[in-house]
């Protein structure tokens, strides 16, 4: 185990001028953890307000820490079970979802005492479909949401020599669903699929020789509605969890990198420039989160894009006649054609109403923001640029602060957004964190009257950056100017204050 502790702040004021006065937000560095279990990873965390601790989820199994210090509470092993996915705690229940051995056979939900760490009384193994990639708790936990991704193993074949591709279903696709728990009986009482659902809106993505794979769930604060991300399928389909049943598919369209404000660098030749290109993103989201405000649900997604594991729909620009500096970008092959280039991914973060409307868009901030921090990699340019993944959204003071983690950057980035109002939203700083790499999961929570966000890297794939890091949140009274610029000198900054600037308009660029 590795354990740095850092009481030192390391950040600037989160509050933007738009703030209300008396509250300042910023952040100190509490811990940092990696486990030296064999196999074991960090991805999903979950805090457990009962006990204190962290629980950390990474394919072996699940590391328990003591949120106060980041010290090992105990290793749980899940390996005979199969790999976890992800991990979620209500009310002193740990749920954790385990995909199979064999990933196209039905996978588990394991329910775990938080007290004693141990597996809960009665039923605490419950059979859910097929790759459980997400699980989460309505926020009443009377009910236990499980994303089933369905992913087969081998995909179908390609129907013809046309571009756009054309693929025929796999042999052994199991069907995507979402498995709702009730936790009173603690089993499985509906499992939708997606299959006759109602489609709207755009771009939706049907030829790539795969059922629809959800793979995220977020809910309303009421616990009526789930939104579920369909990543590959560029969609968000929406779950009425009173009839138990899907309402619709919405496709989310594409993002136009010719508009200003969407510049995008699509080559990976060692020279970082930033320009409008005619090419667009599918927004493809991954992680998504929920907000109120007004008395309206709004959605927030990590637009980090995806191709199938084979990269069967994915091809360079190139083969559909694109010259430089577009003959490199990575392009979906089942929806691009010659004058219609269409990548993976819109390299920033959305927020979108329940109706899938798009509200704003970060355009390009998040890649310009890693280059002008030196931490851009450039290796990603022609792919999906830093890849936005993991969404946590918290609420600080009177203000409401969306974390985007960005997966693909030299060192671990996490960007802060102010989107206490949903169409004029602020970015603010970015947390990067040496030694750490890829951020996957962000849990934010209160602890001892105070904020905190922790941070699960799951490193490369030569097990470097993994590990999980702990910051505390402050709110503050706002000094006097003269006062808040020698503070702001006097910290180690994260390294993008100066320059902080107000996004008064996101970019609409839904085509």
């Amino acid at each position: 185990m590795k354990k740095t502790i850092l009481w030192a702040a390391l950040a600037a004021a989160l509050s933007p001028i738009t703030a209300s006065a008396g509250t300042l937000t910023t952040i100190t560095k509490m811990w940092s953890y990696t486990s030296t279990e064999a196999g074991q990873t960090a991805e999903i965390s979950a805090f457990d307000p009962g006990t204190h601790t962290i629980w950390i989820a990474g394919v072996a199994g699940v590391d328990v820490l003591n949120a106060r210090t980041g010290d090992l509470v105990q290793h749980i092993d899940t390996s005979q079970y199969g790999s976890i996915n992800s991990v979620a705690i209500h009310n002193g229940i740990a749920a954790f979802a385990i995909e199979a051995t064999t990933r196209t056979n039905p996978g588990i939900v394991q329910l775990y005492d938080t007290t004693s760490r141990s597996l809960s009384s009665g039923v605490n193994n419950i059979s859910v479909g097929a790759l459980p990639d997400m699980l989460t708790f309505t926020p009443d936990g009377k009910s236990l949401l499980v994303a089933n991704e369905g992913t087969p193993t081998t995909y179908g074949a390609r129907i013809g020599t046309t571009i756009p591709r054309n693929y025929g279903p796999a042999a052994l696709d199991p069907v995507g669903s979402v498995s709702i728990i009730d936790m009173a009986t603690r089993s499985v009482v509906a499992t939708p699929t997606l299959s006759g659902v109602t489609q709207t809106g755009d771009t939706i993505r049907t030829n790539t020789g795969m059922d629809f794979e959800p793979e995220y769930i977020a809910v309303n604060a009421a616990g009526t509605k789930a939104f579920v991300s369909l990543q590959e399928a560029n969609a968000m389909a929406v779950l009425d969890l009173q009839s138990r049943t899907f309402d619709k598919i919405i496709g989310l369209g594409t993002k136009d990198f010719s508009v200003a404000g969407n510049e995008i660098d699509p080559l990976n030749n060692g020279i970082v420039s930033f320009a409008t290109q005619a090419a667009k993103g599918l927004y493809m989201p991954d992680g998504m989160a929920t907000f109120e405000r007004n008395g309206q649900t709004y959605i927030v997604m990590a637009n980090e894009g995806d191709f199938r594991e084979d990269d069967g729909d994915r091809s360079a620009a190139s083969s559909v006649s694109a010259v430089s500096p577009l003959n490199a970008l990575r392009i979906s092959n089942t929806d691009s054609s010659a004058g219609n280039l269409l990548a993976a991914g819109a390299r920033s973060f959305s927020i979108r109403d329940a109706d899938g409307k798009l509200i704003y868009d970060s355009g390009s901030i998040l890649d310009k923001e890693a280059y002008a921090l030196g931490i851009y990699d450039d290796n990603r340019s022609r792919d999906k640029g830093v890849e936005p993944e993991g969404v946590e959204v918290m609420t600080i003071g009177d203000r409401i602060f969306a974390f985007i983690g960005l997966e693909r950057t030299t060192k671990s980035a996490v960007a802060i957004f102010d989107i206490t109002d949903p169409g004029h939203v602020d970015f603010l700083s970015m947390i990067v964190t040496d030694d750490d790499l890829r951020p996957e999961g962000l849990e934010g929570f209160t602890m001892d009257g105070k904020y905190f966000l922790a941070i699960s890297n799951e490193g490369n794939d030569s097990g470097r950056g993994i590990g999980t890091t702990l910051y505390g949140l402050s709110v503050a009274t706002v000094p006097e100017p003269e006062t808040n610029a020698l503070l702001l000198a006097g910290l180690v900054g994260l390294g993008a204050f100066q320059r902080r600037r107000k996004q008064k308009q996101g970019v609409n660029a839904q085509a």
